[in-house]
């Protein structure tokens, strides 16, 4: 017999409480002088372009520095939206919510992290993105999800699997920076039981909740997921190594490589949906669609003509 999500959520709670893994002690050492991540990771990796060692290296460093920004932002939000679920819920004994204070203690810990390797690195790329606009942003995201339980969850699921994947492959990469490979491995240790958890729970928030929150998982969601993708990589790196900075930023979110990656990252979420009933196969909606590379029944499309790290993975 399949265990029920409450033993799942308990196991959950047990695994976390066994271990706690401080970062400053487990995760020492800092960032190297050089190209961090490989040239296949490289968020313009497809464009043809040429770039000297010298600008790669540069480019590897301003893009890490705005994905691990973009990452203690975001878990901010979700920070965020498990608290409202502690301050609004009637059972404050509920297991789920037991695990719930686990992972925020781990999604801080994480943050502290990143703060350190933000620090290390340094960034002088600004984005050309208002900041006030940023923070716009941020605040709606907060908005829609204090209500909304069952688009919540998704955003959590797309929050854990867009970075998971990033971070395996880079993880996984010889040419990828020492620090940078410990930091993905710790990450991925503990994100591992948050996607359990968010898996587990999303089928009955989503048959509890409202029209409303129905409505904005299946067609405002897989909106945010794509804007959320798009941003890990705010268009302001590519100014540092003398590049237009809206015209590649749009490129190379358009390039096949790109593409396949937030395909890849983007459909496990889409997986969860179908099984849970929330979109069906035949029917699935056009963003969702788009977001995720899937036809109308979910199923992929042919694979991208990509090459090297994300055509072999």
């Amino acid at each position: 017999m399949a265990p029920t999500v409450l033993e799942r959520v308990n196991r959950l709670s047990a695994a976390a409480a066994r271990r706690v893994i401080e970062p400053d002690a487990e995760v020492p050492g800092s960032v190297g002088s050089g190209q961090l991540v490989p040239d296949e990771l490289l968020s313009v990796a497809g464009l043809g372009l040429e770039l000297t060692p010298e600008q790669k290296a540069r480019l590897s460093r301003e893009e890490v520095a705005s994905i691990t920004a973009a990452g203690i932002r975001f878990e901010a939000v979700l920070e965020a939206g498990f608290g409202v679920q502690l301050a609004t819920a009637g059972d404050l004994t509920d297991p789920r919510l037991t695990f719930v204070l686990h992972e925020l203690g781990e999604e801080t810990r994480h943050q502290r992290l990143f703060q350190r390797l933000l620090a290390q690195l340094s960034p002088a790329a600004r984005s050309p993105i208002p900041f006030k606009v940023v923070q716009a942003g941020y605040r709606l995201a907060i908005e829609a999800t204090a209500g909304n339980p069952a688009l919540f969850y998704v955003l959590v699921l797309a929050g854990e699997e867009i970075p998971d994947r990033y971070q395996k492959l880079a993880s996984e990469h010889p040419e990828t920076d020492e620090f940078i490979r410990a930091v993905n491995k710790y990450h991925r240790q503990e994100e591992a039981r948050h996607l359990s958890f968010a898996r587990a729970v999303f089928p009955e928030v989503f048959a509890a909740t409202s029209a409303k929150d129905r409505f904005l998982v299946r067609h405002l969601a897989p909106r945010l997921i794509s804007v959320m993708f798009a941003h890990l990589v705010h268009p302001g790196v590519y100014a540092v190594v003398g590049l237009p900075p809206f015209k590649t930023w749009r490129q190379a979110n358009a390039t096949p490589e790109r593409r396949q990656l937030r395909y890849d990252s983007t459909r496990p979420v889409l997986e969860v949906l179908l099984e849970a009933g929330a979109v069906r196969r035949g029917a699935v909606p056009t963003a969702w669609q788009r977001l995720c590379g899937v036809d109308a029944d979910g199923a992929a499309r042919d694979a991208l003509p990509t090459s090297g790290a994300l055509a072999a993975a």
